[in-house]
């Protein structure tokens, strides 16, 4: 189904170049984006491409409602990384972000963007597909860079792949490490960089992650994403291969990325 999109388009930021990529590409064709920002690590880039950008705390719902309604937002993407450990950390939460908590069976990732989808669609804001607008971030089938894999790499990452797809059918994580065919780390709450940070860190050296989409993928959320900051994470910790999932993945800064992975021996492949 082919989506009509409007002049001014919705962006809830989180960490990271994605949110900044989107606004970028959307203005660069021709479309407004405004912004309600959840992280102060992109704020001022954020600035450069979108007409107005509006600070707001995970726990607001009602202030991001009250801005939604004000801008006429009617469509709306999520981008970044807004980490649910922040649950444990209990920060302030609105009346309507509690009474959201309460009714939530479960607060694994799909149930609580599931919920926050049907709330938004309740007052006629439509969330998109988190690619339409950095369609051109999206990694092809193959090895990116100059470094191949080995034959020994090559089973890691096939036992992980499949690891990985179980995982992800029950909305745990999308990332496995992996080290001579056994699971050294599965991603839980804590994220990419630290599931790879404790997994390779068993690993001791060599060190193989994987990461995909979930089967059955919703566009609209949790699109798999790696950039820079992983492949420094892998480095740290001695990790040499990354493998993801082909048309299913966003690689962040490509030419940076990749020229980083060639100059420190880590493979990139998409399979």
């Amino acid at each position: 189904m082919t989506i009509e999109l409007d002049h001014v388009q919705g962006l809830i930021a989180g960490d990271g170049l994605l949110p900044i990529k989107m606004a970028q590409y959307a203005k660069e064709n021709g479309f407004e984006v405004i912004c309600i920002s959840l992280s102060s690590d992109n704020h001022k880039e954020l600035k450069k491409y979108c007409s107005k950008v509006y600070s707001c705390a995970p726990g607001e719902p009602l202030k991001i409602a009250k801005i939604l309604e004000e801008e006429n937002i009617k469509q709306l993407t999520f981008l970044g990384k807004v980490s649910k450990s922040i649950l444990l950390r209990r920060p302030k939460f609105d009346s309507k972000a509690i009474d959201f908590f309460k009714k939530a069976i479960r607060l694994n990732d799909d149930k609580v963007m599931l919920m926050i989808i049907e709330e938004l669609e309740k007052v006629g804001v439509t969330v998109l597909d988190q690619t339409i607008f950095i369609k051109n971030l999206m990694i092809p089938s193959g090895v990116l860079g100059q470094v191949k894999p080995t034959k020994n790499q090559i089973e890691d990452v096939n036992y992980g792949y499949e690891i990985a797809k179980e995982v992800g059918k029950l909305d745990i994580g999308q990332s496995v490490v992996i080290k001579d065919k056994m699971i050294m780390a599965v991603e839980a709450i804590e994220g990419t960089d630290r599931c790879i940070r404790r997994g390779a860190k068993l690993a001791k050296k060599g060190g193989c992650i994987v990461k995909v989409s979930k089967p059955n993928q919703d566009k609209r959320f949790d699109i798999p994403a790696i950039g820079l900051k992983t492949l420094k994470t892998m480095k740290r910790y001695k990790a040499n291969i990354i493998a993801v999932e082909a048309g299913q993945t966003i690689i962040v800064d490509q030419e940076k990325t990749v020229n980083y992975a060639d100059k420190h021996g880590i493979v990139i492949m998409a399979v």
